[in-house]
């Protein structure tokens, strides 16, 4: 069982090694097949965790605009 704190720091981990001003999902913080394995209710959980980060931490993280499947875009800014 995967626990979604865990995911969570470590998607908040992977976020270093973005470049300034690249946007990304948080399924690109991960290898596409560890994202296949977690599930989709975790999956949302996940999203939500991260977004509930970036706008409390001064993460050097902004959310931007959503895609056409609702998933939340984030930049990555000068921290």
């Amino acid at each position: 069982m995967i626990d979604v704190n865990d995911l969570l720091k470590q998607a908040i981990k992977e976020t270093k090694n973005l470049q300034e001003g690249e946007i990304f999902l948080v399924k690109d913080l991960f290898k596409g097949y560890i994202w296949n394995r977690i599930a989709v209710k975790d999956r949302l959980l996940l999203g939500t965790l991260f977004l509930n980060h970036v706008q409390k931490e001064k993460s050097g993280l902004i959310p931007v605009e959503k895609t056409s499947s609702h998933q939340q875009r984030y930049q990555k800014m000068q921290a």
